[in-house]
This record gives structure tokens, C-alpha cells and sequence, in this order.
């Protein structure tokens, strides 16, 4: 057979916490968090504060999201989680400043090697750069990183990095355009508007 699930082994995966920590935070995800009323932000905050996760001054996080190891994740001051949006932490999830995972957003830190027997777990961190925003439904894949101002449109499939300041989307994601004019790829100005302003 090609594939052999009863040689699936992740032995060497390392969770960061043990057992009875993770059983524990799945208890208060599932209750606490969970049901804590719409407005709750800061009680949320103290609460993925406790289990791990950095989390920055007035970061905004639904009490429907889900993280399956907050203490694999850093979300920045100011930026927003929606509803539904799942943080799948097998790796690390680094959210910058003021950046937007809308709902349903699927942050995806873990695969499996296809052609491998044993179907080995894979894993790869993402990040999401200052003014990034995976819009709703989009899925991002492991290793995958938003430049500073750069957008995955809504249902988009994002298997790549996404530069700064462009906007991709599609299945699989592609450049669409530009976000900002008056922002290089690079989150900087453009070299010509650098020249006219004497820099």
C-alpha cells in the first residue's frame, strides 16, 4: 500500500506544554472563552494571556475563535480576530500591528508529507505583517507570509507569500493589484514620489 496510516508516528512533535496543560486549555476554550459575552475583549485577552499566547494592548478577538496551542501564537496591539477564525498552531502564528484575520479565516500551520508511507506530519510557522488582512474564509497555507499591508481576498487559497501592499486571491491565490498606491511592494514609497518629496 502508498499509504500506511498505522505508521503515522509524531513521537518527535513537540506540543510545548504537556498533556494535562492542553486538556486544560481546550476545557476553558470550549467553555469560558467560548461563551464570555460579545464585548469581553480584555477577560479574553487575560484568559490566552494565562495559557501563553502574547497578545498586544487592545487586540480584538472573537469569543468564537479557536487556537488549538496559544502559547504557539503572538497577535499584535490592535489587530482584530472574527468569528470562527481558527489559529491551527502546530507551529508558530506571529499576527502583527493592526492587522484583520476576519471570520472563518483559516490559519493552517500543519500538513502531511504526501509521498511519504507513513503520512508524516509537516509543520511551518506563518506570520502576518504589520496592516495585513487575511479577508473572510481565506485559507492560509504552512510557511506562508503577508507582507506588511498585503491582503488574501475573501475564500481565497493562499499557498505563497503574498509581498507587501498587494492584494491576491483566487484558488490558488494570484496578484490582483496593488493596495495602497502611494505604498511600494516593499511598504515604502514608490522610488519616483521618494525623489519628488527630496529623500
Amino acid at each position: 500500500m502508498k499509504v500506511q496510516l498505522d505508521r503515522y508516528d509524531q513521537s518527535d512533535y513537540d506540543r510545548g506544554r504537556p498533556g494535562w496543560f492542553i486538556l486544560l486549555w481546550w476545557l476553558v476554550q470550549g467553555t469560558l472563552f467560548r461563551f464570555s459575552l460579545h464585548p469581553m475583549y480584555g477577560f479574553r485577552r487575560r484568559l490566552l494571556r494565562a495559557f501563553g499566547m502574547q497578545v498586544g494592548k487592545g487586540a480584538k478577538i472573537r469569543p468564537s475563535a479557536r487556537f488549538t496551542y496559544p502559547w504557539k501564537v503572538t497577535i499584535g496591539g490592535h489587530s482584530w480576530v472574527g468569528d470562527e477564525a481558527v489559529f491551527y498552531s502546530l507551529d508558530q502564528i506571529t499576527i502583527g500591528d493592526h492587522c484583520v484575520v476576519s471570520q472563518k479565516t483559516y490559519l493552517c500551520t500543519g500538513s502531511h508529507h504526501l509521498q511519504k508511507v507513513s503520512f508524516d506530519l509537516i509543520t511551518a510557522p506563518i506570520t502576518l505583517e504589520t496592516g495585513s488582512w487575511a479577508a473572510a474564509g481565506a485559507f492560509i497555507h504552512p510557511g506562508v507570509t503577508l507582507g506588511e499591508y498585503a491582503v488574501a481576498a475573501a475564500r481565497s487559497n493562499v499557498t505563497k507569500n503574498i509581498p507587501a501592499n498587494e492584494i491576491h486571491g483566487g484558488n490558488p491565490a494570484a496578484f490582483l493589484k496593488s493596495r495602497f498606491p502611494d505604498v511600494g511592494t516593499a511598504g515604502e514609497k514608490p522610488l519616483k514620489q521618494a525623489q519628488g518629496a527630496g529623500i
